[in-house]
């Protein structure tokens, strides 16, 4: 008899904080995909992105993720990223539960504006090798925009790629850390244990 494969989702950033719309991509893609779990990492410190003055420290993002995810049975919370030392690359992390459990099929979930720049990765034939891209598509870009780039990417590096539908959700960290800052409510476009913890900790200078 054969042993069905785990399908599992693989959900990177570095939800500085996590908000409402990582959760509800995050829930898109298992629902659309029927994954068995969405694994979420916190990144460590990405080469793309410089540390924040006005972030959150590594062990608070950790906190808040905890806090978001709670209320789902099929997230997980992945700290390696984070407990990793020296700059934390996105191959490297597959690399690392592909060789864990070479059996199961993950599917890497991206936004459509990384999706646009994915090539540019360090090294994104080795994911692509290792799982399938699902890509949420913003309505922007979800037209001929995007298609054309699924389709290079296709061609250039053999890439499985999937799109989900998923709406435009306009909310980002950015903008919640601005609210805070401005002391502005942040409440609906977080889990409320999120904002709680946000506001007890005084973070983004809220």
């Amino acid at each position: 008899m054969e042993v069905k494969k785990q399908r599992k989702g693989i959900m990177g950033g570095t939800f500085d904080p996590i908000h409402n719309g990582h959760l509800m991509l995050a829930e898109c893609a298992r629902r659309q995909l029927s994954l068995d779990t969405i694994l979420f990492l916190p990144s460590g410190n990405p080469p793309h992105k410089q540390q924040r003055r006005d972030g959150a420290t590594d062990e608070q993002r950790l906190a808040m993720v905890q806090l978001a995810i709670w209320d789902y049975p099929q997230f997980s919370l992945d700290e390696e990223e984070m407990r990793r030392g020296g700059l934390t690359y996105t191959k490297d992390t597959i690399l690392r539960l592909k060789g864990c459990e070479p059996e199961t099929e993950f599917y890497f979930i991206i936004g459509g504006d990384s999706l646009m720049a994915f090539d540019t990765w360090f090294h994104p034939d080795i994911i692509c090798e290792n799982c399938v891209l699902a890509a949420a598509g913003r309505d922007a870009l979800a037209c001929e925009t995007i298609q054309r780039k699924m389709k290079e990417l296709k061609e250039t590096l053999g890439a499985d790629i999937v799109l989900l539908d998923f709406p435009d959700i306009q909310i980002s960290s950015t903008e919640l850390r601005r609210r805070c800052r401005e002391h502005k409510s942040i409440q609906g476009l977080v889990p409320d244990a999120v904002r709680d913890y946000i506001e007890k900790n005084e973070i983004y200078g809220g």
